[in-house]
């Protein structure tokens, strides 16, 4: 639970509590806010030692018109 929101919780039963108090109140108390969002999350670790495959289509990375292959 992230400080404002803490807060808003003791304010609401009744405990008039600032918004840097309890930053430091959870600081000292070692409580952590939540964490928003999944993050990165790598699913394959590719190996250097394994050759890379063939360019099968050829490209050379250049393009005279969208959409179109060399």
């Amino acid at each position: 639970m992230e400080p404002r929101s803490f807060g808003w919780y003791s304010n609401r039963a009744g405990n008039e509590v600032a918004r840097c108090t309890v930053e430091r109140l959870m600081r000292e108390l070692g409580i952590k806010g939540t964490i928003r969002g999944k993050g990165i999350v790598i699913t394959t670790i590719a190996d250097e030692s394994l050759e890379r495959p063939k360019d099968l289509i050829k490209r050379h990375f250049v393009s005279w018109e969208p959409n179109e292959l060399p």
